[in-house]
């Protein structure tokens, strides 16, 4: 059985974007503490614009554009699946319900009675 490796060449551009995100984030993060003085929506402004152009300066790395096409096949994946109907999510719910009432009260009388016999038969304990 052949395997394929695959081999993630990282170009000096593209980890200056990666930095460069990296640094308006915490760009964005000190607009928003020192913006303070100028009210909440300074504040909000420069922390969502710093945090909009990090995500756009990402997004035109070569990372930003696997985690793109990552996310475009999973939701491409999601779209293939069979969801049951209403009726068969009752129903399994229901079972699932039914199945932990069972295995509680099988549990409650498996303790019971080992408390029984080693409490009142074997050790004499009675309450």
């Amino acid at each position: 059985m052949a395997t394929t490796q695959v081999q993630t060449v990282s170009t000096t551009g593209d980890k200056v974007k990666l930095v460069g995100a990296a640094a308006l984030v915490v760009a964005a993060l000190a607009a928003y503490y020192l913006l303070g003085k100028q009210g909440v929506i300074a504040q909000w402004a420069g922390l969502l614009l710093g945090l909009g152009a990090a995500v756009a300066v990402f997004f035109t790395s070569e990372t930003g554009k696997e985690l793109f096409a990552f996310g475009r096949d999973a939701w491409r994946e999601v779209k293939k699946v069979v969801w049951p109907s209403r009726k068969e999510s009752v129903q399994m719910t229901a079972y699932v319900f039914a199945f932990v009432l069972v295995m509680a009260i099988f549990l409650w009388l498996t303790d019971k009675t080992l408390e029984w016999v080693f409490y009142d038969l074997i050790l004499g304990w009675r309450k």
